[in-house]
Parts: structure tokens; C-alpha cells; sequence
């Protein structure tokens, strides 16, 4: 067992660091990359004689960890802000969906409380793929990009409850076949005389089940928000990183034991878990030891979906798993732009997020396992669904590409027309005005000065236009709409969007074909300085730095410095870290990875040498200026 075990994750860890960079190279992304990495290797750990079903033990703990950390990472006051998004749209999204998709199992001849599990399963999205698909494209801060995130947030959340209602699906026909099945499910505990049986819901109605469920989950949000906090505490005390992991694994293993005991997934369990640690005070702490583990769960979890795909069945049932498929984006995408229609996407914004969304995620693999379990589905139906699930997940580059290549280019000409007439004749051109070009552009407005602003949010301008802020919708990448802006007469453009390919973008479009502008750049951090610099820009502003440097400011001067030498201090820094940066800067090649770049590399290594002996003497020197009686010293 031991040597079959070690082989197993041998053969999924090979398989996903060969197949994952391969597929981020070609914009699959990682998410497929372990899909298709499941695929290739289910041949070969069959073909020597390995049990793929046992690999599902290995996506059990991934999606027990994964929704651990979703759980973690909620932050009630976000949902709080995007609740009218989040609950309303994501709301209709699912209930619609889930009930056009049960009415079309019901009319295959399917039951009633089959063909609703079914509607369940086909209604969630993948999050873990849409989301890093916008981010990659820099698409995730758009109209559509934040609804698409909206409407996954609110599945999240409705696996939940999800999971406590499938128990109450189950049919009488699979819940006697499965006790006669002996050794299959949750039936073990009946099978042998002597086993434990640790159920709390043997023997109750379904009512009573689902009242002891409820309290059950009660009994946890209330004991988690009391006991989490003095626990950890506690164990803080030992003053040992690793009895954070240990404490927090406790934690989620007694809740899932809990949850399993009421007749839920331990999936549940984790993701309850997770929700009361977020109250904790030793979040953050947990968050970082936890991190790294949660990219190799579910890698597990992916390719292990990936290598149980059952391609015999994919070749006797091709028509009618492929038409499955085929109808079930085609469904989903029709209901998400009637409700994109509804919730005034327009244009691009509302393609984006009906094909984004149009895929089924990777909850439908919990939710059909567990409907299996729970004898809600047969192993036939499921093992159809489970094909369907994984082929759209598959499917989805191409949404996506289909939306850059035809969509999105259609749109970009077409919003000339629908994007505000620009009429203003102002010299100074703002793209973007979230939190860091919103103050560039208050403190310039408060000064006199007149400003054209950009921005492509619609939700963003209608808040300013509320305010009496004037401001014009648009995408600033576009060298037409610029053009309109009047950047051909501007004298300064900021370059304030959040998004760091079009930042890069714009300045060398600017730079280029607009050189008597005077560019400001928004950079997102120090190696996009160097695109910056190679772009062309000349004034470029990391986002963080100077609040960086206040804070520095501020520790000095909590540690006993005066406020004149603790900005010496900083000033020192400062003027260093500017001085490496530029001489840096000009060895910086974009085409090459920075460690693979020798003279970037060797040169970065000296200048830490010096600079830590230099700094060092210049902090020494600006704090000794203002100490009492300093002038008077240096001056005998």
C-alpha cells in the first residue's frame, strides 16, 4: 500500500509540473493544465494496474482544503458592499438556471428530485477558472468582470445550502439498494456487528434530520466564534509556527467529523471551519502558513478529475454527451445575457459575462459525488453529468477566445458610438479615476486646473457624476477614443488604471506616437518600472512607494527619532533606492526572465553589497544631525 500510494503522487506531481506550465504558456491556464494533466496520465496508472477511483481520496482532502480556504479568505464586509450584485443577480442566476435546466431533465424522463439535483449542479460556475481568466486578461476590474465575480460569489455561498438540502432529494429505491450494497457509501457502519456507528441522524424522519442539521451548524458558527480566539491564544504561547497549521487542522477535521456525523459532506464542515477562523485575530497568521498548501490541494483535486474521466463511456454516449454539453453553455449563456440585459451590461461587458459564466464548475464534481452518496443519483446518470461538467470546464478557453478575437474587437469599434462625446478641450488627460487616480484628479481640479477623465467603468462614472464630477466613459487602450480625448494637443497624460498590461500599453502608444506629451504612469511594482522605462515613460510612480515611505517614516519616529531626522532617514533611502533603480532600469531586459538575465543578476548583487554599507552610514549620519547638541560637537 505504501509503494502504490507513493507511486500515485509521484505520478500526479510529475504529471502536473510538466502539463501546467505547457498550458499557461498557451493561456489555458492552470486549472486546465491539471485537468489535462489528469487525462494524459489515467492511461498509464491503469494500464499498470492502479485503482483510479482511489485517487478520489486524494480529491476529497483537495476540495475539503479548498473550501477551507474559501472560507478563510471571506471577508463579510465585501459582501456586505456587493450584496445587491451578489444576492440579487447571483440569486436569479442560479434559481433560473437550475430551474430551466431541472424542467429539461424532467422532460428526458428524469424524476423530479433527480432532475432538481441536476439543475443544482449545472448551475454553479467555475470560479477557480473564470476568475484567474479575468485576471489574466485584465478584465476582472470591467462591468462584466466584476458581475461575473458578483455571481461566483453568491455560488460559493449557495453550495451550502446546496449541500444540506441534497440529503433531503434522496430516493427510496437507491437509499435500499445502496444498504443492500454492503460495503458502498455511508452503509459500512451496518455491514459489520462491531463497527462504530458515530451517526446522529440514524433512524430519525426527515424532518428531524434536518432540524438536528441546522443545529448542528448553529452549534459551530456559535462555539467556533467564542472558542477560536482563546484556542489560538493559547497556542500562541508555545511560541511554534506549526501548531498554528496543527490548531487549525484540528479545527477543521472536528467540524468535519461534526458534519459528517449529521449526514453532511465534511466539505461543509471545512468551509464553516474556514468562515469562523476568518473572525479570528490570528487570521492573517493562519492565511500565510496555510497559503502554499492550498495550490497543491487542488492540483490533486484537478487531476484527479482529469484522470477519472471515463472515455468509454465519452465514445458509446458521443452524441448525447456532446449535445448535452453543447446545450448546457448554450442555456446558461442565454439566461446570464437576458439577466447581463437586465442589470444594464451593455456591449462587450455583457458578452463577457455570459460566455465567462457559461461553463459548469468545479463544485458540480463535489455536489455530484455527493449525490451519488447520498443516494440522490444513479452511478449512470452521475457518471453522464460528470463528462458534462468536465468537457464545458474544457470548453471554456475558447469562450473566452471566441470573446477576445470576435466579440470584444466588434465592440471596441462599435463603442465610438455609444461612449460619451468628448468635448473637452482640457490638457491634461486622466485614464482611470479608482483610488489612485481619484485623488491625482481631486488635487489637480483643486488647484484650477481643468482635466479630461477617462474611465471604463460605468458604475464608477454614474457614482461621479452623482458628485458633479465631470467624467467621460471610455476605454483609454484605444488609440481612437484618446485621440478624441485630445491627447494630439494634451500636454500631460496620468496613466492611473489598475491594470498593468494596459498601463504598459498606453504609455507606449503615447510615447511613440505622442512624444511632446509629458506621460505619468501608475506602475503596479519595481519590475514594472523597468517595462515603463523601456516603454518609453519617463515619470513613473509605483503605487505603494511613497506610502511606503511614510510608514517608514512614522516607525522611526516611533522608535525615539525626531520628525526632521527620521525624514533624513527616509530621504537616504529614498535617494538610493531611486539611484539603483535607474542604473538597474537600463539593464532590465523585458524579453528575458530576470534571473536568467546574468548582467541584471551580477549587478543586482553588487549593488546590495554596497548599498547596505552605504545606507547603513547615510541612516547613521541623518539620525546623528538633529540629535541634542549634535551641531555644537561637530562643530569643536
Amino acid at each position: 500500500m505504501t509503494a502504490e500510494f507513493m507511486l500515485i503522487t509521484f505520478t500526479l506531481f510529475i504529471a502536473g509540473v510538466v502539463a501546467v506550465p505547457i498550458a499557461s504558456r498557451f493561456g489555458l491556464g492552470s486549472v486546465l493544465g491539471y485537468l489535462i494533466a489528469g487525462i494524459v496520465i489515467s492511461p498509464f496508472l491503469r494500464g499498470i494496474g492502479v485503482d483510479v477511483v482511489a485517487l478520489q481520496h486524494f480529491a476529497e482532502f483537495g476540495v475539503v482544503m479548498m473550501l477551507f480556504i474559501v472560507g478563510l479568505e471571506m471577508n463579510p464586509r465585501a459582501l456586505w458592499e456587493m450584496r445587491a450584485r451578489i444576492f440579487v443577480l447571483g440569486g436569479l442566476q442560479v434559481g433560473v438556471t437550475a430551474a430551466l435546466v431541472a424542467g429539461v431533465a424532467v422532460g428526458f424522463g428524469q424524476p423530479l428530485t433527480v432532475a432538481v439535483a441536476i439543475g443544482l449542479i449545472f448551475a454553479l460556475s467555475s470560479t477557480a477558472i473564470v476568475n484567474q481568466t479575468l485576471k489574466e486578461k485584465g478584465l476582472f476590474n470591467s462591468d462584466g468582470g466584476q458581475a461575473s465575480f458578483s455571481v461566483l460569489l453568491f455560488q460559493d455561498i449557495a453550495v451550502i445550502p446546496i449541500l444540506a438540502l441534497v440529503p433531503l432529494l434522496a430516493l427510496p429505491e437507491l437509499v435500499e439498494h445502496m444498504s443492500h450494497a454492503g460495503d458502498h457509501g455511508g452503509g459500512h457502519g451496518d455491514d459489520h456487528g462491531g463497527g462504530l456507528n458515530l451517526s446522529l441522524v440514524d433512524g430519525l424522519s426527515g424532518w428531524q434530520t434536518g432540524l438536528v442539521t441546522l443545529a448542528a451548524i448553529a452549534g459551530v458558527m456559535a462555539a467556533g466564534t467564542y472558542l477560536t480566539t482563546p484556542v489560538f491564544r493559547f497556542v500562541a504561547r508555545a511560541r511554534l509556527r506549526e501548531l498554528f497549521v496543527t490548531t487549525a487542522l484540528m479545527f477543521v477535521l472536528g467540524i468535519a467529523l461534526l458534519m459528517t456525523m449529521v449526514g453532511l459532506s465534511p466539505a461543509l464542515g471545512t468551509f464553516l471551519a474556514g468562515v469562523v477562523m476568518a473572525g479570528s485575530e490570528y487570521r492573517h497568521e493562519l492565511e500565510s502558513d496555510i497559503d502554499p498548501f492550498k495550490g497543491i490541494f487542488l492540483g490533486v483535486f484537478f487531476i484527479t478529475v482529469g484522470a477519472s474521466i471515463d472515455f468509454g463511456l465519452l465514445g458509446d454516449q458521443l452524441g448525447l454527451i456532446l449535445g448535452l454539453t453543447l446545450g448546457l453553455i448554450s442555456l446558461k449563456a442565454l439566461v446570464l445575457l437576458a439577466l447581463a440585459r437586465s442589470f444594464k451590461l451593455e456591449g462587450g461587458d455583457k458578452w463577457l459575462f455570459g460566455l465567462g459564466l457559461a461553463q459548469a464548475g468545479e463544485f458540480g464534481f463535489v455536489l455530484i459525488s455527493f449525490t451519488v452518496a447520498n443516494a440522490v443519483l444513479p452511478q449512470e446518470v452521475a457518471d453522464i453529468l460528470l463528462l458534462v461538467v468536465a468537457l464545458t470546464m474544457l470548453l471554456t478557453p475558447a469562450l473566452f477566445i471566441l470573446y477576445d478575437k470576435i466579440i470584444a474587437p466588434r465592440y471596441s469599434r462599435q463603442q465610438e458610438l455609444e461612449a460619451d462625446e468628448i468635448d473637452s478641450e482640457a490638457k491634461i488627460i486622466i485614464a482611470g479615476h479608482g483610488r489612485f487616480g481619484g485623488i491625482v484628479n481631486r488635487a489637480i481640479s483643486g488647484a484650477g486646473y481643468e482635466t479630461t477623465v477617462l474611465d471604463y467603468s460605468a458604475e464608477q462614472l454614474e457614482m461621479l457624476r452623482k458628485f458633479d464630477l465631470r467624467a467621460f466613459f471610455g476605454d483609454a487602450t484605444r488609440p481612437d477614443l484618446l485621440e478624441a480625448a485630445g491627447i494630439a494637443e494634451a500636454k500631460v497624460l496620468v496613466v492611473a488604471i489598475d491594470d498593468q498590461d494596459a498601463i504598459t500599453h498606453i504609455v507606449q502608444h503615447v510615447t511613440r506616437h505622442y512624444p511632446h506629451v509629458h506621460v505619468v504612469a501608475r506602475a503596479i511594482d519595481r519590475h514594472h518600472v523597468y517595462h515603463l522605462w523601456a516603454a518609453g515613460c519617463r515619470d513613473i510612480i509605483r503605487e505603494t512607494y511613497d506610502s511606503s515611505l511614510r510608514t517608514t517614516r512614522s516607525v522611526f519616529e516611533a522608535l525615539g527619532e525626531t520628525r526632521a531626522s527620521a525624514q533624513r532617514m527616509v530621504d537616504a533611502f529614498d535617494e538610493m533606492d531611486r539611484r539603483t533603480l535607474r542604473e538597474l532600469a537600463d539593464l532590465y531586459d523585458i524579453d528575458t526572465p530576470a534571473f536568467e538575465n546574468e548582467p541584471y543578476m551580477q549587478r543586482l548583487r553588487d549593488l546590495r553589497d554596497e548599498w547596505e554599507e552605504e545606507l547603513r552610514g547615510s541612516m547613521h549620519q541623518a539620525s546623528q544631525k538633529a540629535q541634542p547638541g549634535a551641531a555644537e560637537t561637530s562643530g569643536s
